[in-house]
């Protein structure tokens, strides 16, 4: 049960985002992990790929990237995040065809089956 008066709201929106923070929870590990096989000491900069159908909030991690990696050598770390767009193949033409939902129809023949 939460409550907390006019806390409620912002612990609700921590808890909306615990798929990111648990995924930059296994970056820092990442990070972490490698900064040990390669011997480096500090991180200047993150990128990520998200992919527009993963179901990972951009602003999200944005926010909670500064929490998770404090205290380590990923601290003073920028993050550049690249939206990448949804691709499928067509079961009826055979093309690529960008998707922007996964029941998006194929773009260049209009078959409502794309296989993501």
């Amino acid at each position: 049960m939460l409550s907390g008066g006019g806390n409620t709201q912002f612990i609700l929106k921590q808890l909306d985002h615990m798929h990111e923070i648990s995924l930059l929870e296994g970056l820092l590990e990442t990070i972490e992990s490698q900064a040990q096989q390669q011997s480096f000491h500090k991180v200047a900069k993150v990128v990520l790929e998200v992919g527009q159908l993963s179901c990972v909030e951009p602003e999200a991690l944005r926010f909670g990237f500064k929490v998770v990696m404090q205290g380590s050598l990923a601290e003073a770390a920028e993050l550049s995040i690249i939206e990448v767009e949804g691709m499928g193949r067509c079961r009826q033409c055979g093309n690529n065809t960008p998707v922007d939902s996964w029941y998006a129809p194929c773009v260049n023949c209009g078959h409502p089956f794309v296989d993501i």
